[in-house]
């Protein structure tokens, strides 16, 4: 049910989670939150996962807006692409986004069923999606091509978890600039 209200409501509930995680989501707390009703919550939502939901969708609007911003240039630079996700990434101003982006990972693994269904999936599919387009054409869908990426990704997705742990920027940006390095120049 699309309304202003419920635009309003999944941005307010979209904010608390933010700053209090999925774990506060139940009905009662995010009601309080975004000054409304359980009623009217379930009303527009038809449950707490339809809450969640919505809220995962408007949080996955702001990472996909991230990641089209890092690989936007069109640009065949898998080093280039890298560095500047990373950089996005160990940006302070996006670890609530992250650290929600986490929970919902986890719990998608834990639970594919719920309200997070296929958010795992959906995300590392996204995320591959970016670093293809910065790799050339010639070798973008060559099984070398899809590796590298895939081997990136895993570095930059277990650095962003150390770094969200540590909050150890400089440690955690020479290990991503450490692997960037050994990358392949692109071919001219």
């Amino acid at each position: 049910m699309a309304s202003p209200r419920r635009a309003e409501i999944v941005e307010a509930a979209y904010r608390h989670v933010l700053g209090h995680g999925l774990a506060s989501a139940s009905l009662r707390p995010v009601a309080e939150a975004v000054g409304s009703s359980t009623g009217v919550l379930r009303f527009l939502f038809g449950s707490k996962d339809g809450l969640v939901a919505a809220v995962l969708d408007r949080a996955r609007q702001d990472e996909l807006a991230g990641l089209d911003s890092v690989g936007s240039d069109g640009g065949a630079d898998l080093k280039v692409a890298g560095t500047r996700l990373w950089k996005w990434l160990s940006d302070p101003g996006h670890r609530p986004l992250l650290v929600l982006w986490v929970e919902s990972y986890s719990s998608s693994l834990l639970d594919d069923g719920g309200p997070w269904s296929g958010f795992a999936r959906s995300t590392v599919e996204d995320w591959l999606a970016v670093l293809a387009r910065a790799q050339p054409a010639r070798v973008r869908n060559t099984a070398a091509g899809k590796a590298e990426r895939t081997a990136l990704l895993a570095v930059l997705r277990g650095t962003l978890l150390d770094l969200l742990a540590t909050g150890d920027v400089a440690r955690t940006t020479r290990a991503v600039s450490s692997y960037l390095n050994r990358l392949p120049a692109p071919p001219a």
